[in-house]
């Protein structure tokens, strides 16, 4: 890293000399400008972290030299001097986004300590901008791996709704089929991408948390509720709440969310004023709403609130050649993970991945593809490699269906691998998965931390 740049634009020159000298002697790298045509022009071909500007300036104030910088860097910290100092100066500087505000005479010691807390907030700013841009590499679209026509055309469409001013976006498609995904990659390809992004699976809380999630609540709205909390609508004002899998949200809070859609206002629990945000709702459910709707555990008005766009994601059997671009992608990918050194997959376990109907879409594939990279003992990946289902390739499978091979089976990795597969197939629900296996929630997550999964 570099050393920390000051720019100085102050005209007199024994002011101008004397931070200079004394922001070298402190390790800075300092250029200094007697007036606004030099210093605009200095910072037009540097990168500075602070500028110190003077307020009056030969043929420009320092107020119109600020307004210029900040048309070009929005976040660079600047710190406004003057003799002539008043409050509506002060306040002017400061919604122009000065950093601070410092009256002559001064003492250098003072500006240092100004200087060294405005470094910090340069610091900081650049370690949030870093973050974002890492954030938003990692979830471009060129990121999903998907090379077939349905995904082509999927991709075209998320990208015109990303960038749209769509309040509501709602993603069907089976489990695994990466509604998720393709949330995060269209919120941070939108106008929202600085925004926050918080996601929660409808399905995780009781019906009581998931409302205070939501909608947070008042202090002393119930038994433990010591003090006020914000909610997730709250906390992600001007960005994007995901609500996964709220196909079984409940009732009670379904209506609350209609109303939410429709005024974009809520209270929170046990609050009397109304809360108005500016918030993109995504919603994901791999349930047939139709059906819920007759059955009258899904609003039929909800669901038509929703549904203005609706994105649907493929299964994986209907993606064209997917399966192999992605098995050879998770190869990679584990390869680099574990320190494997697998080099591809033999014609055999190609055709018998393409042949599978995939219940568990890309998920599925994915566990499947760790599963093999960590076992296999070959550089190159065969049928005996991969585990499809509960046996072979069929999905319906009863206990009694079940044959000991001849070689015999090791008990814990057949136990281990049931446990991915029921974690993968309820979209990591825990108390999903519990059932399906016939076991308590505290019974899985016994297994799942012997497993490495906790």
């Amino acid at each position: 890293m570099g050393r920390t740049k000051i720019l100085v634009i102050e005209d007199e020159q024994l002011i101008r000399w004397t931070l200079t000298k004394h922001f070298n002697s402190e390790g800075f790298a300092t250029d200094e400008a007697e007036n606004a045509k030099v210093g605009l022009k200095l910072f037009e071909e540097n990168v500075y972290d602070l500028i110190m500007l003077d307020y009056k300036l030969p043929g420009m104030t320092g107020i119109e030299v600020l307004r210029k910088i900040r048309e070009h860097d929005k976040d660079v910290v600047v710190i406004v001097m003057t003799a002539y100092g008043t409050v509506d100066t002060a306040v002017e500087a400061m919604k122009l986004g000065a950093y601070d505000f410092i009256s002559k005479p001064f003492h250098v010691d003072e500006v240092m300590i100004q200087v060294e807390r405005g470094l910090e907030t340069t610091r900081l700013k650049r370690e949030v901008r870093d973050y974002r841009d890492k954030v938003r590499s990692q979830y471009g679209f060129d990121r999903i791996v998907g090379h077939s026509s349905r995904m082509k055309e999927l991709f075209e469409l998320a990208r015109t709704v990303a960038q749209s001013g769509a309040a509501t976006i709602f993603f069907l498609g089976e489990t695994g089929t990466g509604k998720d995904l393709l949330a995060k990659t269209m919120h941070y390809n939108s106008d929202r991408a600085d925004r926050p992004f918080v996601n929660i699976t409808c399905t995780a809380l009781s019906e009581t948390l998931l409302e205070s999630e939501l909608f947070g609540h008042e202090k002393g709205a119930f038994t433990d509720a010591k003090s006020l909390k914000q909610g997730l609508f709250e906390i992600a004002a001007s960005g994007t709440v995901f609500l996964d899998e709220v196909g079984d949200m409940p009732a009670a809070l379904q209506a609350k969310l209609l109303r939410f859609l429709e005024e974009k206002t809520f209270r929170r629990v046990g609050g009397t004023q109304d809360i108005t945000v500016d918030v993109r709702i995504m919603a994901a459910t791999n349930k047939d709403l139709q059906k819920a709707i007759a059955e009258g555990t899904f609003r039929e008005d909800l669901y038509h609130r929703l549904n203005v766009i609706a994105i649907n994601l493929p299964a994986l059997r209907d993606r064209d050649g997917d399966v192999e671009v992605l098995a050879k992608y998770f190869v990679d990918r584990y390869n680099r993970e574990y320190r494997k050194s697998i080099k591809d997959l033999d014609k055999e376990s190609l055709d018998r991945l393409r042949s599978y109907s995939w219940p568990g879409n890309v998920r599925e594939l994915k566990n499947t593809m760790e599963r093999a990279v960590i076992l296999s003992k070959t550089e190159v990946l065969t049928a005996r490699d991969f585990v499809l289902g509960l046996q072979g390739d069929t999905q319906q499978l009863g206990i009694q269906g079940l044959k000991l091979p001849p070689d015999g089976v090791d008990l814990h990795e057949v136990e281990a691998e049931l446990v991915r597969q029921a974690l993968g197939r309820t979209e990591g629900n825990q108390t999903k998965a519990a059932k399906l296996l016939n076991l308590s929630r505290d019974q899985l997550r016994y297994r799942m931390e012997k497993i490495g999964l906790l």
